[in-house]
Formats: C-alpha cells, sequence, structure tokens
C-alpha cells in the first residue's frame, strides 16, 4: 500500500480550489506524471526540498507534494507565470541600465571638476 494514498495526495493538491472550480487535478494518472517529473528534476540535480538521507528520488518527490512544497499547475499558469518572469525580467533589465547611466553622468561630472 502507497503512503500517503493518491486519494490523500489528490485532496493536498486540490486543497486550494473553491468550490465549483476545475480541480487542478482529476486523476491518479496526475499525480504520477507529476510525481515522476519531480523525481527526474531531483535525479538531474536539483536540490529536495525535504530531507533525503537515504530517499529515493521517487520517495522525495511524493514527500514534497504531500507536504505542499511543490505544487501542480496547468500549462496555462506556466505560460502566464513565464509571461509574468519576461515582464519582470525587463523592468529590471531597464532599471539597471538607467542605474549605470547615472553613475555614467556622475563620473563625467566628476572627471569634470578635477
Amino acid at each position: 500500500m502507497l503512503h500517503p494514498s493518491y486519494t490523500d495526495l489528490m485532496k493536498v493538491v486540490n486543497s486550494g480550489v473553491e468550490e465549483g472550480e476545475t480541480p487542478v487535478v482529476n486523476s491518479r494518472y496526475s499525480i504520477v506524471l507529476a510525481t515522476s517529473k519531480r523525481a527526474r528534476q531531483i535525479i538531474a540535480g536539483e536540490q529536495p526540498l525535504v530531507p533525503g538521507n537515504g530517499k529515493k528520488p521517487l520517495s522525495m518527490a511524493i514527500q514534497e507534494l504531500e507536504s505542499g512544497q511543490v505544487k501542480i499547475v496547468s500549462e496555462e499558469d506556466v505560460e502566464d507565470l513565464q509571461e509574468q518572469a519576461e515582464v519582470v525580467q525587463e523592468s529590471v533589465l531597464e532599471a539597471e541600465a538607467a542605474e549605470s547611466g547615472k553613475s555614467d553622468e556622475q563620473n563625467i561630472i566628476q572627471e569634470e571638476n578635477i
């Protein structure tokens, strides 16, 4: 018997969904896909989010999902998050460019005063 059970994991994953909304996970298959993907990430070198002394990557992935440290999101949500990240990155680059422009102006003024 698996611990936690598929139904327990589905309840955890869908806990943030309000009544009437479409659940994040509708089947055990989705749970299997999500945990296997996370296990492959751990195998590839990503740091586990739970202590894993001697545990197999799949066990750690299941524990991460159960504890809520790993979330399952839809493809639409992933696209939205990527768009938001691009906007933030552009803002950071613009701020850095503006800051470097100010420092160049300050250097020119200092050189003129010398």
